[in-house]
């Protein structure tokens, strides 16, 4: 009796797309979700909606520690490369352009539309997001406030982007 290969398979040009409950495996397959369909995958499966790239995975300390050493020019790319992250991968949401200009003349808002843009990018995924707007706050809490709102957020789109087949940082 031959054993099954408990590996999931990915699915052959022509075929219908993987049921409802596959595991996630890499960007949803053409054609969408199979007929009959209706609602936001459950937790971990891929999303009915195309996505673009996914972003890269950054590690939080030596964000942190870039960011005291160049007296807060680092956070500005930062926000930069993370928004224009975001939109690609999900086709919606301010950009890098905009997070920039944000980040220059009024740097708290930032603080509330990575958290915001993560939120939503983790619930069209069917998953419960770890950070939301809520998490913008932490800049209320001088100094201590800004490393843990850092290391959450990071930690969020990390972890978001490595289950997507990200290199770790």
């Amino acid at each position: 009796m031959p054993m099954s290969d408990p590996t999931p398979q990915e699915p052959n040009p022509g075929q219908d797309p993987p049921f409802a409950g596959a595991p996630y495996a890499g960007p949803p397959p053409a054609g969408g979700p199979p007929a009959g369909y209706q609602g936001p995958p459950p937790p971990g499966v891929w999303s009915a909606r195309p996505r673009g790239p996914i972003g890269e995975a950054r590690s939080a300390g030596m964000t942190i520690l870039l960011s005291i050493v160049t007296c807060g020019i680092w956070t500005i790319l930062w926000s930069y490369w993370t928004h224009e992250e975001l939109k690609r991968y999900r086709g919606d949401g301010i950009g890098g352009t905009v997070a920039l200009i944000l980040a220059i003349l009024v740097s708290p808002a930032i603080m509330f539309t990575v958290p915001i843009e993560i939120e939503q990018m983790y619930r069209e995924e069917g998953m419960e997001p770890p950070v939301t707007a809520i998490w913008g706050l932490w800049f209320l809490l001088p100094i201590i406030g800004n490393f843990i709102w850092y290391l959450k957020v990071q930690e969020a789109l990390n972890d978001f982007w490595v289950a997507r087949g990200a290199a770790p940082a």
